[in-house]
């Protein structure tokens, strides 16, 4: 595999939803997520890693090195038992050096570890990640020393996103002109109806912003090639997740801030404060993109830190 990437990058992605529910909140129903306090809308960081991941299995098509770890149906446990049945880990007699061994084939053959990270304490111990080893010849340290604790920081992290602008949401009835069982017929003497509820976002622009550490990156073997498709990821992975009760969703922005060092050239708060996201008429409510305007204040770009704008 290439080397790991050597700069770090902070970005921001904004996407919208019109007429669906970008996130629903199983503790309210499946009411899409809403910060009580200012009536913004939420969509969890789980929420779009799920979609990086679905992209990149279609893509990929479970290619080797491109595994997914979490994907639907997986065992957990079965796949970090596997690891440490693989050659040059099996083999290893020291607790240690083995829990090293299984780590590092987890994090070279399944993409979502190596950027995302991942909890491996659920079974064989497969490794904890914290930070750098002293000795240059290991890419991290073990600090586990547990039978099942195991942990991998990800150099790939996002904030929940949040909406622009309060959201609305709309309750809608439904029905089906059919029943699912003789007993619900007999009661309808053949009508046939089944009457169910619906909720959507009429419009929201929403904002995550995100971190890639070039540190952690050494660590996992994040590489190069592993950022282009994430960065192809947050561009396509709406168009192959289309479904009724998303509606319509698209990635708007993704503006990246590139760094010349891996420890960065400035704070990730300064740089997101140069973009700003503002209604061209906030005296009516927004129901598109177009009823915003986007803008970046280069001239304050601090030195050594590169303004990339993707989409």
């Amino acid at each position: 595999m290439e080397t790991a990437i050597n700069n770090r990058y902070d970005f921001i992605y904004l996407f919208d939803v019109q007429d669906g529910n970008p996130n629903g909140d199983p503790d309210a129903g499946n009411l899409p997520r809403v910060d009580p306090e200012t009536g913004e809308g939420l969509v969890s960081d789980v929420c779009l890693k799920r979609k990086v991941r679905n992209f990149v299995q279609i893509v990929k098509g479970g290619e080797r090195l491109y595994d997914i770890f979490i994907k639907e149906k997986a065992v957990l446990n079965n796949l970090i038992a596997d690891a440490h049945k693989q050659e040059g880990v099996k083999d290893i007699k020291e607790k240690g050096d083995k829990t090293e061994a299984a780590r590092q084939w987890m994090c070279r053959n399944f993409y979502d570890i190596r950027t995302f990270g991942a909890v491996l304490s659920t079974g064989e111990n497969a490794g904890q990640v914290r930070v750098p080893a002293i000795h240059p010849s290991r890419c991290c340290r073990v600090l586990s020393t547990g039978e099942n604790a195991g942990q991998v920081r990800g150099p790939i992290q996002f904030t929940f996103a949040r909406s622009i602008s309060p959201i609305v949401t709309a309750e809608h009835s439904i029905t089906r002109m059919a029943v699912a069982t003789e007993d619900e017929a007999k009661k309808q003497s053949g009508d046939n109806r089944t009457m169910g509820r619906k909720f959507t976002v009429p419009y929201g622009l929403y904002k995550a912003n995100g971190f890639i550490s070039a540190h952690l990156a050494a660590q996992t073997g994040f590489n190069e090639d592993d950022l282009n498709l994430f960065w192809d990821s947050l561009k396509n992975m709406f168009d192959h997740d289309h479904s009724a009760a998303r509606g319509m969703m698209n990635a708007r922005k993704l503006i990246v801030f590139k760094h010349s060092t891996a420890l960065g050239n400035a704070s990730a708060h300064s740089l997101f404060g140069l973009v700003k996201v503002q209604l061209k008429d906030d005296q009516r409510p927004p129901r598109s993109f177009d009823d915003y305007i986007v803008t970046i204040d280069k001239d304050k770009l601090p030195e050594g830190v590169e303004v990339l704008d993707m989409i």
